[in-house]
């Protein structure tokens, strides 16, 4: 095994939270910084035009390409579950979506952990810093900063209608997501810049500005375990253990090992080093660091409802691109442009409501498209057709990410748990008859909608809840598989620094430790986590 160097800071993964917190370490003079990534550069051209997603999700060049284990609440489907393997991890795969969630959802978090540090009115600034806002500065929102944030560049009637009727129904139109309280209907803001997908890695790592310590990359490089030793300070994590280029590596971390590597992969290595669910490593061979029972659990996902209508009278992408001609247009209209179609995210137009009153804030997000297929990689269908994809904000169900071998090349066991409560079947039910009742108001009628998934046949709430493990698909939001949380709760990974339990000098900074999920997409909250991660990490090296 060769020795890659000794840095002050090893950083697992150089997804979204990765390439974050990389940039702000490296700013401090005589710091040095190792930034491991498994993936490759994220050169592939199909990562930064936005309809791009198309060909990066289940591509072994930018997606991990995992698979959940068949889910009773599906109906005993296992569905594809995208993990980006790239310089800029999912966001250079996502939606683009701009979204920080609820005030709640922030509140909620620092109840857990009994941190106030962790409240909306707390974490706002961090969200602020980090954005460059299309309309400026204000109360809300920061300028200035690495993460774009534009409008998109084109809208369709179709959609226009969708929100007028969604109006009619009660649900107001809104033209901005991000003040803490996202109830309402209006056009996603996304993560562009200039008709370009802007991720993690153009935003925080192409630039050096600011940047007065040693920042090294190293791409195509597999983690293999920590190194967890025994020293005068108690059980410490020391390094990382990888392979690159052929060659078994061991690089040293002076001050902190940063584990940035997601829900997925960060408690697959915590449980490959030992430090997991006791019964679970022993079951593999692999000797008990610490037994930490939560590492691996509480998974929690958005589980999308696949509601699609035939239309009549108004474009939709499925009749614009279903021929040659059709497809060339579309491609000079983004070349001469940089909009279009091309320039769209997979969902265009966003709604934020509630299943039933009895909610204390909006518990559905909609995601509304002008397109409709079978299922993702599928054609077009080749009518005109929309898409209203409904996910319960707040599942009930919880799920877990077990490793299913000593070998840290395979694919961890991942099981979502969807639709496994009550409370989750019954949110389900109540958000596919809501789509109905906007397909049925006035503002839609004259584009004579078809409800043709899942079908009109399916009436009463079990039906529907059948319907929905036929349909339900993720969304590609987990989170939770290594959740801070208080001293007291047995399940908790890491404390409210982020600091894993029982583990010196190792921290786990991503959507994992989110002890439950937002309210809307996890991108930009992953963002924020890694913006507060730095300044306790730099704030504590005095």
């Amino acid at each position: 095994m060769e020795l890659a160097g000794k840095y002050d800071y090893i950083i697992i993964g150089a997804g979204t939270a990765g390439c974050v917190l990389a940039n702000r370490l490296a700013r401090d003079a005589g710091v040095s910084v190792l930034l491991l990534e498994a993936g490759r550069k994220d050169d592939y051209i199909w990562i930064h035009i936005p309809v791009g997603y198309l060909y990066c999700i289940d591509n072994p060049r930018t997606d991990w390409r995992f698979r959940t284990e068949a889910d009773p609440g599906l109906n005993g489907r296992s569905l594809i579950y995208p993990r980006g393997k790239v310089m800029g991890g999912c966001s250079s795969i996502n939606g683009m979506i701009y979204m920080r969630g609820q005030a709640r959802d922030y509140d909620q978090w620092a109840q857990l952990t009994g941190d106030p540090s962790w409240r909306w009115d707390q974490v706002l600034p961090l969200f602020k810093k980090t954005e460059d806002y299309h309309k400026g500065a204000d109360d809300f929102h920061g300028s200035g900063g690495e993460w774009r944030v534009e409008k998109q560049r084109l809208s369709w009637e179709i959609l226009d209608a969708f929100r007028d009727a969604a109006a009619e129904v009660g649900i107001p139109k809104s033209d901005d997501f991000n003040r803490g309280d996202n109830e309402g209907c209006g056009y996603f803001e996304v993560n562009q810049k200039g008709g370009m997908r802007w991720n993690t890695a153009r935003a925080f790592l192409k630039s050096t500005e600011g940047r007065k310590g040693d920042l090294d990359i190293m791409t195509g490089c597999h983690v293999k375990r920590l190194r967890i030793v025994s020293t005068p300070e108690g059980t410490a994590c020391t390094g990382v253990e990888f392979t690159g280029g052929g060659k078994e590596w061991f690089a040293e971390a002076v001050r902190e090992t940063i584990s940035t590597a997601g829900a997925v992969g960060s408690p697959q290595i915590l449980q490959l080093s030992g430090v997991g669910p006791a019964s679970l490593l022993q079951q593999h061979g692999i000797p008990v660091v610490v037994d930490a029972p939560g590492v691996g659990e509480n998974l929690q996902d958005h589980l999308q409802l696949r509601m699609a209508f035939k239309i009549q009278g108004a474009k939709t992408l499925n009749t614009m691109a279903n021929n040659w001609f059709g497809k060339m247009k579309i491609g000079m209209e983004y070349a001469w442009s940089r909009s279009g179609p091309m320039s769209m995210a997979p969902s265009q137009l966003g709604a934020f409501t509630r299943s039933d009153p009895s909610q204390e804030t909006a518990n559905l997000e909609y995601h509304v498209q002008p397109l409709s297929l079978e299922r993702f990689g599928d054609p077009l269908h080749p009518f005109p057709a929309i898409t209203a994809s409904v996910c319960n904000l707040r599942p009930t169900s919880r799920g877990h990410v077990r490793i299913a071998s000593p070998d840290p090349f395979a694919a961890p066991k991942i099981m979502p748990n969807y639709l496994s409560t009550p409370e989750d079947r019954r949110v389900a039910a109540d958000a596919l008859t809501l789509t109905r009742t906007i397909a049925a108001a006035p503002a839609l009628r004259k584009y004579k909608p078809e409800e043709f998934k899942p079908g009109v046949q399916y009436r009463t709430d079990e039906e529907l809840a059948l319907a929905a493990g036929d349909i339900g698909t993720t969304i590609f939001h987990p989170v939770g598989t290594c959740k801070m949380g208080s001293d007291d709760d047995p399940m908790a990974v890491v404390d409210s620094q982020l600091r894993v339990k029982g583990v010196a000098r190792l921290r786990v900074v991503d959507a994992s430790v989110m002890p439950t999920i937002t309210s809307g997409n996890t991108n930009s909250p992953t963002i924020m986590i890694a913006e507060k991660a730095a300044r306790l990490i730099r704030q504590g090296r005095g």
